[in-house]
């Protein structure tokens, strides 16, 4: 099983989504910043390295919004989602194709990763509850 990490980036009300470059795997699928936590990494850790890699910039690590775990033809993923910020730079294009930052009733609008899919359920769910 592969462990990996990625941020949910939140900006007044909406949150930050990126889209895979089209020669990757799951290419041109949507999905929230982050990769594999590396040997010897901590989960926090690898994400503030995968965003400065991809995006260079640096997050602040918060708690954990949710973990997955999701079988895909080519691996199988353990995926970490923690709550995160921008502390310092502006998110630049390094990997991804583009970057949007939606709110969760945009969802629907974009194709994501399937690893992703019960995450947006949550996210949907919550701002659901927030908005009663």
């Amino acid at each position: 099983m592969t462990e990996v990490v990625a941020a949910l980036v939140w900006d007044e009300g909406r949150f930050m989504i990126c889209r895979r470059p089209a020669h990757k795997a799951r290419g041109l699928l949507w999905e929230f910043v982050g990769g594999k936590v590396e040997k010897g990494e901590t989960k926090q850790q690898a994400l503030v390295r995968e965003c400065m890699e991809e995006l260079a910039v640096t997050i602040g690590v918060e708690d954990v919004f949710m973990d997955v775990v999701h079988e895909y033809p080519d691996l199988t993923v353990h995926l970490t989602l923690f709550n995160a910020f921008i502390a310092e730079g502006e998110p630049q294009l390094l990997e991804h194709s583009e970057i949007k930052w939606i709110t969760p009733a945009e969802i629907g609008n974009y194709d994501f990763c399937p690893a992703d899919e019960e995450i947006l359920k949550k996210i949907i769910n919550n701002y659901k509850e927030n908005a009663k």
